[in-house]
């Protein structure tokens, strides 16, 4: 399968505590793809959104555990998107980007990950996302 980005799988990655994750993604193979990795690990896809509007509305509707969200989106913002949801409570939640230093300009102490990115490093950042909710 040939697309502009890819998941890395690695083998040696241990299962964690189950989370519902919402996936928010406009390119649907992509967001397939993550889903896929994130269920490997253990966790439960309870929503998959590819715009802004959808992923607020999601949120409210499925209060999902964890979010991975797409910085940008073919309708709106990933980053407008969080902003949005966190003012109904913090959800810990990782961007992923192809332009790292565009979200870090806007959010410089995010969680992000740089497209192509391994699931032994999507693994982490949900660890640290989920530690620092938990403090």
């Amino acid at each position: 399968m040939a697309t502009d980005w890819n998941l890395a799988y690695d083998i040696d990655v241990q299962p964690m505590r189950p989370l519902r994750v919402m996936v928010v993604e406009d390119d649907g193979l992509l967001a397939e793809l993550l889903g896929e990795v994130l269920e490997g690990m253990g966790h439960a896809i309870c929503a998959s959104e590819g715009n802004e509007a959808g992923a607020v509305a999601a949120a409210v509707r499925y209060k999902p555990d964890l979010m991975v969200v797409d910085v940008r989106l073919g309708e709106g913002s990933g980053v407008s998107a969080v902003d949005k949801i966190q003012l109904n409570g913090l959800i810990p939640h990782i961007f992923v980007t192809g332009d790292m230093k565009g979200l870090k300009a806007l959010k410089p102490a995010a969680e992000a990950l740089e497209k192509p990115f391994r699931d032994s490093d999507l693994k982490r950042s949900i660890e640290r996302v989920i530690g620092a909710a938990a403090a």
